[in-house]
């Protein structure tokens, strides 16, 4: 990550996220643009006297002030149902994840591959190595390919939990007796960090999440599946 993203959004390292990212420009466009047009309609009546109190009828002024503020949600809301729609669909993903909360872990289970299971425990501070984060770092990762679309099934053993990495744009409930599901592409190897982001009880912030993203190649090996599988 940047330095000067650490004041803002971090890195974007999926498509959607990519998405995520120009939404959030588009719409912080939009609110800057009005909120100057309004700082200078206030700042133009309060230094001149170009203005009429007995004004009691203006229909022009009115349609433009009702019609202009309905343009710029639709120019919002479209691009909005556009990601809305991108981030809820699942296509034909190429590996399976079950994510399971517990109080305060995470377990993966990969459902293409037998008895490939991984318990996620953070690193506790005094174990940690140089250059590893304080309370980021887990003793297992989740390791994930690049450049396919991964699918993520997410549930919870005891409580809520959310299953949440910014740099993917991922952000999914951990219902007990529910599964929900989200999917996302990593384009590049690395590790990227999250946490959960549901309070679930006294050592809710000591349950990181963190993908590690490898070649396919690389995938396989860690499942131990030869690579012409």
């Amino acid at each position: 990550m940047s330095y000067s993203s650490q004041f803002g959004l971090q890195d974007a390292i999926s498509p959607i996220m990519e998405e995520l990212i120009h939404f959030h420009d588009h719409a912080l466009m939009a609110v800057l643009l009005i909120s100057m047009m309004v700082l200078y309609i206030i700042s133009t009546l309060m230094t001149t006297q170009l203005s009429n109190i007995n004004t009691i009828d203006a229909q022009e002024i009115e349609m433009v002030w009702t019609i202009m503020p309905a343009i710029i949600l639709i120019m919002i809301a479209l691009p909005s149902i556009r990601i809305l729609y991108l981030m809820d669909e699942v296509n034909n993903p190429s590996v399976t994840i079950k994510t399971m909360g517990h109080q305060w872990y995470w377990s993966y289970e990969y459902s293409d591959f037998s008895n490939v299971t991984v318990d996620s425990y953070m690193v506790p501070s005094n174990d940690l190595t140089s250059g590893q984060f304080r309370l980021l770092e887990v003793d297992s990762r989740m390791v994930t390919p690049t450049n396919v679309v991964t699918r993520i099934i997410v549930s919870a053993e005891d409580v809520l939990h959310s299953w949440a990495i910014p740099t993917l744009g991922v952000k999914t409930d951990a219902i007990p007796g529910r599964l929900n599901q989200t999917s996302f592409m990593i384009a590049w190897p690395g590790i990227f960090y999250g946490q959960c982001s549901e309070i679930c009880g006294a050592n809710h912030s000591f349950m990181p999440i963190v993908a590690e993203a490898v070649p396919m190649k690389n995938f396989l090996s860690w499942v131990k599946i030869p690579a012409g599988f």
